[in-house]
């Protein structure tokens, strides 16, 4: 989900990825910003390696560091940004706070639900969205694009304060 988020924000911006090390990467202007995209090619449980990597090549600090990831515990198409906490069993963000040594950075959880049996989660996580899924992300997603931008140009706290609200489920669909 963080990488469909990053590809819309990307689009947005007409500006595409490149394949760098440890990942995929693009760089954005908006508002005097520069924005760097890291789609983390290293397996999800190991993105901490990509993560600090590119936060130490680009000298980008712990307050300037976003993670979007996928969340099971939300309903599809639901969102929240969180300034911090733990990884709610993330194994990408518990390897990242592992290689950080700190949980203390901002995070988009985007939701997936948890529509899968006992022991199928991998293959839920990995496997292909129906089209209501579809129609719900697409919804949700410019708006994950957009509290990217406002997270590097207003910071965490308005950035939650503006767009949490909007990702709660019953705003994801439409109630």
């Amino acid at each position: 989900m963080g990488f469909m988020a990053l590809d819309v924000l990307a689009r947005a911006s007409n500006v595409v990825f490149t394949d760098r090390r440890y990942g995929f990467v693009s760089c954005i202007r908006h508002k005097s910003r520069i924005f760097v995209l890291l789609k983390p090619s290293t397996f999800m449980n190991m993105s901490g390696n990509a993560v600090a990597y590119w936060m130490k090549k680009e000298k980008i600090s712990l307050e300037n560091l976003l993670v979007v990831v996928d969340d099971i515990a939300l309903p599809i198409g639901s969102f929240r940004m969180r300034a911090g906490g733990g990884d709610g069993g993330h194994n990408g963000l518990n390897h990242i706070s592992s290689v950080l040594g700190t949980n203390r950075y901002a995070r988009i959880r985007i939701g997936i639900g948890d529509d899968f049996s006992s022991g199928r989660q991998t293959g839920y996580v990995l496997g292909k969205l129906s089209d209501e899924e579809k129609d719900k992300l697409n919804k949700s997603l410019p708006i994950i694009a957009d509290m990217i931008l406002s997270f590097g140009t207003s910071g965490t706290e308005l950035t939650m304060t503006r767009y949490n609200s909007e990702g709660r489920q019953d705003k994801a669909e439409g109630g």
